[in-house]
């Protein structure tokens, strides 16, 4: 068993969060903590991997789990019928394919024999070419047409579906496939269904949907799925609470579901990762390299980059090999530390003797060699991929020529990418616009909107982000704030919380504590829950209004959020009691 004790100690202590931990030094907070159930004396997770709905095929939350999972994209939180959402990273934009992703499989009809491909098949392009939106419509075309449905084309069709995040296409393949009794009812399909109702209609849609899935099929796999859709959209009392359920229905615990839970509280709460790590090692839980790449993403985004290297040290020592997805976390935080020469060693070796054989790396080089301003090595790595470049390494290369501030080069890209299918993804669209919004280029921001518009893309969360920013950085809140507004009345996807957190932190830096609350209500409206920067933003609006915070600390208080030193001094300014010289003297 491998030796968490190693990880919570390594020289010493291991730092995870504001907090050092070692194995004597880790309580268990109880409330604060994770949810405890009264016969437990420790926290309770779950596991999520997939298995019948291709035979062993996982549902996971990343690739790197073996040769089991399909190498998708990244999905988190609910999306729009035919594009992305989520809380997306500029890496995640890039085409990483390393990041949290719920994988949908069809039913292994000959479990063994079915090829997946990566790339595009006649299947799903009769699927996207059909005029309209009816998927139904274009299955129905191809059988009268003669041609066969079969479960590879099945599998390749929603592979590439879901890589585009066409979720709404995919549910109504899924639906059309039922209904003609294509695929097997088994838990597998359940769970599927499940996944891509989250997506589409949001997650409780699918909580909703599990109630009405007969009992028999109402398994664990269905349960982790809906477990790892509330963990994307970081809903933590949902996930929480799902993953309860799922232990008083006896649900084992395995390192997946605590992978899950880390992934979690990487993003909301470090100071929980502890908690993980010590039941995964009461638990008998192995780490596998993709609970050290969250640790590794977890030290080094804290700017913690002795902490990383000691997990890295911990790797070796425990035989787990550093995978292409640790390496570029590791090249990307030591870029970010600004720490060069060891951003570029490990970037050497992650190409290899021959890039040309290891192209697959590409993606990955391009966003880093770009934040070292790297321009030749950027030039060099896209001239591999230029000929015939593949849709990841285009999304990647054209935020890669954005940072080193080569914008036609970017464009130029985006025009090669856009006539590479019978039709774009919006993720295209959104990575150019991310480029025009850092060059703060609003009139090419908007032009570029409206031609998405116009060939028929669907605006997704991704896109509207990336244009409620380029409104707010032109110093054209009202504009910001009504593209906010139309976001938020969509009923096929949900802004991005760095969407509100745009409006609202300018509309904290003008004072306008109206403005400020209704954004912060709309949040909370929009499922978001009460986070930190959120309560940092709503009292600096008050600070800057000089206007008093009544009843700040109750509401804090409410949403267990306490304050540490820079947010208590902050509320000390907006504290409506607070004593001033002319007090003292009355008093």
């Amino acid at each position: 068993m491998l030796a968490f004790s190693k990880v919570l100690r390594r020289s010493q202590s291991l730092r995870l969060g504001a907090v050092f931990y070692s194995k004597l030094e880790i309580p268990l907070r109880g409330a604060i903590a994770l949810i405890h159930d009264k016969y437990d004396s420790y926290p309770r997770f779950y596991d999520l991997s997939w298995s019948s709905f291709t035979g062993r095929r996982s549902l996971s939350s990343e690739v790197g789990l073996g040769n089991q999972t399909l190498d998708l994209e990244t999905t988190k939180g609910t999306s729009s019928s035919d594009s992305e959402d989520g809380i997306q990273s500029e890496e995640e934009l890039s085409g990483d394919e390393h990041t949290v992703e719920m994988e949908l499989d069809v039913p292994d009809l000959e479990v063994g024999k079915m090829a997946i491909s990566k790339k595009s098949t006649e299947l799903f392009e009769a699927i996207v070419s059909f005029s309209g939106l009816s998927v139904g419509s274009a299955l129905d075309k191809w059988l009268e047409e003669g041609k066969e449905i079969n479960p590879t084309e099945i599998a390749n069709a929603m592979l590439q579906l879901r890589r585009r995040r066409m979720y709404g296409r995919a549910l109504q393949m899924a639906e059309w496939l039922e209904e003609n009794k294509q695929v097997e009812l088994d838990e597998g399909y359940y769970a599927a269904r499940l996944d891509l109702i989250a997506k589409v209609y949001r997650v409780h849609m699918g909580e909703v949907y599990l109630k009405r899935i007969p009992e028999s099929f109402r398994g664990e796999l269905v349960y982790r799925t809906l477990l790892s859709n509330y963990t994307a959209t970081s809903n933590v009392r949902k996930a929480e609470e799902v993953f309860n359920k799922m232990k008083d229905l006896g649900f084992p615990r395995t390192t997946y579901a605590c992978d899950q839970m880390l992934t979690l509280y990487k993003r909301v709460d470090k100071k929980k990762i502890a908690d993980v790590l010590l039941l995964m090692e009461k638990e008998n839980l192995k780490l596998n390299v993709y609970t050290y790449n969250i640790l590794l993403d977890t030290k080094g985004s804290s700017n913690d980059i002795s902490g990383m290297e000691q997990i890295v040290e911990t790797m070796k020592s425990e035989g787990v090999e550093l995978d292409l997805r640790a390496k570029s976390i590791i090249a990307r935080h030591y870029a970010s530390a600004g720490l060069r020469e060891k951003a570029e060693k490990v970037l050497k070796e992650m190409e290899g003797e021959c890039l040309e054989a290891n192209r697959h790396v590409c993606k990955d080089l391009l966003p880093i060699y770009a934040s070292l301003q790297r321009i030749d090595d950027v030039t060099r790595i896209w001239k591999i991929c230029e000929e015939n470049p593949r849709y990841t390494e285009s999304l990647a290369a054209i935020l890669a020529f954005g940072k080193i501030n080569k914008v036609k080069e970017a464009e130029a890209v985006f025009e090669k990418a856009s006539k590479m299918g019978q039709r774009v993804s919006s993720s295209i669209y959104s990575v150019l616009l991310r480029v025009y919004v850092d060059h703060k280029m609003v009139s090419e921001g908007k032009d570029l909107v409206k031609r998405m518009s116009d060939s028929g893309c669907r605006i997704g969360a991704l896109t509207w982000d990336a244009l409620i920013r380029l409104y707010v950085e032109a110093g054209e809140i009202e504009m910001a704030d009504s593209s906010l507004s139309k976001a938020t009345r969509s009923k096929q996807i949900k802004p991005l919380m760095t969407s509100f957190m745009y409006v609202m932190n300018e509309y904290a830096r003008k004072g306008d504590v109206h403005n400020t609350e209704k954004i912060f209500q709309k949040m909370r409206q929009a499922g978001y829950q009460s986070r930190f920067s959120q309560f940092e933003s709503l009292i600096q609006a008050y600070v800057n209004a000089k206007a008093p915070a009544f009843g700040m600390k109750d509401r804090l208080k409410a949403d267990n959020i306490f304050p540490n030193r820079s947010l208590a001094a902050q509320l000390a300014k907006a504290d409506p009691f607070k004593k001033s010289p002319l007090s003292d003297i009355l008093d």
